[in-house]
């Protein structure tokens, strides 16, 4: 039985599929070289201290009578509820610190990586002693960060910061994982520091979409978003506004980009140029449909793209946070130019899952 352990997570950026994964579309998503880490040790009571650092902030409760919710996103102890549920025990509490370098609430999965290393932590150092597999681990966490609190997100966070590297994900009918050898090079990251409300946007966007499916369905049960085409789109002009239909435009369109990408990243040789138009093809929509852009992070894409960057687009829900960009042969000058349109950035790389240290 372990006595202490060291749990890391990477955070993620979404190359393809935004805003698609609640809709039962399918999503492109990579793991990145920001990470962060649970380092903990056993106590010979019930408590649970966690020292966040990070955001200067402690947390306590008891494993014991203390793990009912007092909070919105209480994930600490919901992860604790989740395991419960599923059998594993705790016969000793623990003392952790929670450090990363992921940035928070900025798109980048911050609080999927930390509910998906608390999630592998707890299992290993429960009196069973876990090895969860990584579609396991993924699973739990979205049953404590999504389901526990009925929040509007996908499984995408879960599974492409459990799993790594970069995955084809499709939900329908049931989680399929594909994962993409694509040889992907050095992206930027850039944050816009602006702050975001991932769950409003969320629940906005979801729902405008989800009015237009039911819409559809009242006058062709058969209706599905995954099986039309764009060209069919405007055979639906009578039952919608040319607000909805512009935007149901835009789903399918987002949906076809994602599954183009897709051929792209299983080649064995990587057409950059082509994989960075589809970037753009796809942030045009998400900035100028779904209007989840903003100008700042605008400028820092615009920035980005005449530093010679081959695509770049908003990363996550939008609202504020960060945006990325394609950069394997001129990184350097990308990143510079993205801080000078006033975002702070960093290279990333394609990164493993959650693991041991």
């Amino acid at each position: 039985m372990q006595k202490s352990f060291k749990i890391s997570t990477p955070g993620r950026i979404c190359l393809f599929g935004e805003h698609q994964d609640y809709l039962n579309l399918p999503v492109i998503a990579c793991a990145i070289s920001l990470r962060i880490a649970i380092t903990g040790s056993r106590r010979k009571d019930l408590t649970i201290n966690l020292d966040l650092p990070d955001i200067g902030e402690r947390n306590s409760f008891s494993i014991a009578s203390d793990i009912a919710y007092t909070e919105d996103k209480d994930y600490f102890k919901s992860v604790v509820n989740v395991l419960l549920r599923k059998g594993l025990t705790f016969s000793a509490g623990f003392d952790c610190t929670v450090k990363g370098d992921i940035p928070i609430n900025a798109g980048t999965s911050s609080s999927s990586a930390l509910v998906v290393t608390w999630v592998n932590f707890l299992a290993q150092m429960s009196d069973q002693a876990v090895q969860l597999s990584e579609e396991e681990i993924a699973e739990f966490a979205y049953q404590a960060e999504v389901l526990e609190f009925s929040q509007a997100g996908g499984m995408m966070d879960q599974y492409s910061t459990a799993l790594g590297g970069t995955i084809f994900l499709d939900s329908r009918p049931k989680i399929d994982i594909e994962r993409l050898p694509a040889d992907l090079k050095t992206f930027v990251l850039g944050d816009s520091e602006e702050a975001k409300d991932t769950q409003e946007i969320l629940g906005r966007v979801k729902e405008r979409v989800f009015e237009i499916v039911r819409r559809l369905k009242k006058k062709r049960p058969g209706f599905s978003l995954g099986g039309i085409r764009r060209e069919d789109v405007y055979e639906f002009a009578e039952d919608l506004s040319p607000e909805q239909l512009e935007l149901l435009h835009g789903t399918v369109r987002n949906y076809e980009i994602t599954l183009d990408a897709k051929e792209i990243l299983l080649q064995t040789s990587l057409n950059h140029n082509r994989l960075g138009s589809l970037l753009n093809q796809h942030q045009s929509i998400l900035r100028d449909v779904l209007k989840i852009s903003t100008p700042k992070i605008d400028r820092m894409i615009a920035a980005a793209l005449e530093a010679g960057a081959y695509g770049a687009k908003i990363n996550g829900s939008g609202g504020g946070g960060c945006m990325f960009a394609y950069a394997p042969h001129n990184s350097q000058q990308v990143l510079q130019a993205i801080e000078r349109a006033g975002g702070k950035s960093w290279l990333v790389n394609v990164d493993e899952g959650t693991r041991i240290g």
